[in-house]
C-alpha cells in the first residue's frame, strides 16, 4: 500500500499520521494515569499484536501484553511479582464491534515455600530460621534437579472465555501433559542467581493446548523493556533536537525491565467467518474492595457479592472483594498517555472500546501537533491547518480502509491486524512500518522493531499532507533514538532477556 502526499479533500489516511504520534511523549504507557501511579504491577504499558515472524511459526499471531514499569534491575530483595489478587486479559474482537468475543485470562499465585530455612546456632541452641532473601543457590533450567531453590514460587493459570469476559464460557487451558497451571521464572537477580537466565527463561517457555485441539505457546515473564524513547528530555518539554540524526540520543529505558504475558495463537483460531481483521487491548481488573489484615484472625464481609475471606499471611496481608472493576487498558499506543486529557485518564482506563464515541473530541481537535508547533518553532514547525479532524474519527475507531478495517466493524479504539497479510522477515521489516510500504507493521498490529516515534513526529506534522495544510509536512522530524527489528530476538518471546542486577 502507497501513501501519496494528498490535501484536504482526501484526508483519510491522516488518522494514521494521528495514531502515530501517540507514543511522543512517554515509554509508550507507562504510568499515564493517576490511579495506574498507585497500583503499578496493574499498569498495562505496551500491546504488541503481529504475524509471527519466526521461521515456521508465520500462521501464528503473537499477542505481547506489558506490565509493571520502570523496574530497576537491582531492585531486590523482593523484586517485581505481579498481582495475585488482579486479572489480567487480552481481548480479541473477531467481528469489529468492540465487544471481546475471546478473552486470555491470567491469574497468578506467588506462594512461600515451605522448609526454607538454614540452622543457626550450635548444640541444644541450634534453630531453623527462615531466610531473608528469596533464594538460595544458583538458579538453572526448570525441573533441573541441582537447581537452587526459590522461597518465592511464582506460577499462573491461564483461561479462555468465550463471548462476556465475566460471564461467557470458561474454558481451562493445559499444557502439553494437561496440567493447568504454568510456571513463571524469577526475575533476574543477576548473573550469580543465575548464571545463564536466557536457558533458564526459555525453560518455561510453555506448549499450551486450545480447546479445540490447536496448540499454542505462552510465556509470562520479565524482559528488557522494549520502548525506545528519550524519555527523560521528552518530559522536558520535548527538549530533544527535532532535526537531529535519528541515531543521535540514547534511551534510558533500556536499562530497566518489564513484565510480559506472551501468547502465540493460531491465526485460524483467532478468526471467525471469513473476516481476516482482528482488534485487540489488554486490561488488568481488581476487586472492587479491600481490607487490610491486621491479625491472624478470618474476615469476611456478608454484604458484597463475591465476598471472601482470608487471615494475615506471607502472600496475603488483605482481602480483596466484591465484583472486578478494570483499572488498566490499552490498544494502541499511548492513546491515554498524551491524547486523553487528564480530566478523563482514569474513565478511560475503566471503559471498554465499544463506549469511545464518549473521547471522540480528543480525536476532532488534537492538542500536541498546536503544541510542538509551540515546543520547536525556533525550528520551523508549524503544525497542519486542518480542522475539525471528523475524518479522523472514521479511522482512528474503525480501522484504515484498505489496510484493517473490518468488512462490518463499529467504532470503537483497539489494535487492529489484517491477518491476510503475511509477516515481514525480521532482517528486512521497516522500522515505519506501512508508511515505508511495510504493510505487515505498524499501524497494522505493532512489532517489537516498530519505529513508532519518528513515523510519529513525521506524520503528526503533515508529510501524507499538501504544503498548502502542512507547511513543514516534508521534514524528517525525530526524537534521535534509533529503534529496528534487529534489536530483538527473531524468535518466541521476541523481547530480550532482562536486564541483569549484577550489572549496576
Amino acid at each position: 500500500m502507497s501513501f501519496p502526499r494528498k490535501g484536504i479533500a482526501v484526508s483519510t489516511w491522516t488518522l494514521t499520521g494521528f495514531l502515530l504520534l501517540l507514543p511522543i511523549l512517554s515509554a509508550s504507557s507507562h504510568r499515564e494515569a493517576p490511579h495506574t501511579l498507585e497500583i503499578p504491577k496493574t499498569d498495562g504499558t505496551d500491546f504488541y499484536m503481529f504475524r509471527s515472524y519466526e521461521s515456521g511459526r508465520e500462521d501464528t499471531i503473537t499477542l505481547i501484553a506489558n506490565y509493571n514499569p520502570l523496574q530497576l534491575p537491582y531492585g531486590g530483595p523482593n523484586y517485581f511479582l505481579l498481582d495475585e489478587d488482579a486479572v489480567y486479559e487480552i481481548h480479541i474482537d473477531t467481528n469489529g464491534d468492540g465487544i471481546e468475543d475471546l478473552t486470555f485470562q491470567f491469574n497468578f499465585a506467588n506462594n512461600l515455600a515451605e522448609n526454607f530455612t538454614l540452622p543457626v546456632g550450635d548444640g541444644e541452641n541450634v534453630m531453623n530460621m527462615a531466610i531473608p532473601l528469596v533464594q538460595i543457590g544458583a538458579l538453572s533450567a526448570a525441573n533441573n534437579p541441582n537447581s537452587g531453590v526459590l522461597q518465592v514460587q511464582e506460577s499462573y493459570t491461564l483461561d479462555l472465555i468465550s463471548g462476556d469476559r465475566r460471564t461467557g464460557t470458561r474454558t481451562a487451558i493445559t499444557n502439553a501433559d494437561g496440567a493447568t497451571t504454568f510456571s513463571k521464572p524469577a526475575d533476574n537477580f543477576g548473573v550469580k542467581s543465575i548464571p545463564d537466565y536466557a536457558g533458564y527463561a526459555d525453560s518455561h517457555i510453555h506448549t499450551i493446548t486450545l480447546p479445540n485441539g490447536d496448540s499454542g505457546r505462552v510465556f509470562v515473564g520479565q524482559r528488557q523493556e522494549g520502548f525506545v524513547f528519550n524519555i527523560g528530555k521528552g518530559f522536558d518539554l520535548l527538549n530533544l533536537n527535532p532535526l537531529g540524526a535519528v541515531d543521535a540520543a540514547s534511551s534510558a529505558l533500556q536499562q530497566v525491565n518489564i513484565t510480559s504475558l506472551c501468547l502465540e495463537i493460531p491465526i485460524s483460531f483467532l478468526t471467525q467467518q471469513g473476516e481476516p481483521v482482528i482488534g485487540a487491548w489488554t486490561t488488568a481488573s481488581k476487586r472492587q474492595n479491600r481490607v487490610l489484615l491486621a491479625e491472624a484472625v478470618p474476615v469476611t464481609n456478608p454484604f458484597e457479592r463475591n465476598s471472601s475471606e482470608g487471615t494475615t499471611s506471607f502472600d496475603n496481608p488483605d482481602v480483596e472483594f466484591g465484583a472486578w472493576h478494570q483499572v488498566s487498558r490499552l490498544g494502541m499506543p499511548l492513546v491515554n498517555e498524551v491524547v486523553i486529557g487528564l480530566p478523563d485518564k482514569n474513565k478511560f482506563n475503566f471503559s471498554e472500546p465499544k463506549d469511545d464515541g464518549q473521547f471522540a473530541g480528543y480525536v476532532t481537535n488534537p492538542v500536541f501537533p498546536e503544541l510542538i508547533e509551540v515546543l520547536f518553532s525556533d525550528a520551523g514547525a508549524v503544525a497542519p491547518n486542518l480542522f475539525p479532524r471528523e475524518d479522523l474519527i472514521q479511522v482512528f475507531l474503525t480501522g484504515i480502509p484498505g489496510l484493517n478495517q473490518p468488512a462490518n466493524g463499529t467504532a470503537a479504539e483497539m489494535l487492529r491486524l489484517n491477518t491476510g497479510i503475511a509477516p515481514t522477515p525480521r532482517a528486512e521489516q521497516n522500522t515505519l512500518g506501512v508508511l515505508a510500504g511495510d504493510n505487515a507493521g505498524f499501524p497494522n498490529g505493532r512489532r517489537p522493531g516498530d519505529d513508532v516515534v519518528d513515523a510519529a513526529l513525521r506524520v503528526v506534522m503533515g508529510v501524507l499532507l499538501d504544503a498548502e495544510v502542512a507547511p513543514t509536512g516534508s521534514l524528517p522530524f525525530t526524537d534521535g533514538a534509533a529503534i529496528d527489528a534487529t534489536m530483538f530476538q527473531d524468535r518466541f518471546p521476541y523481547l530480550n532477556p532482562p536486564v541483569n542486577g549484577s550489572d549496576f
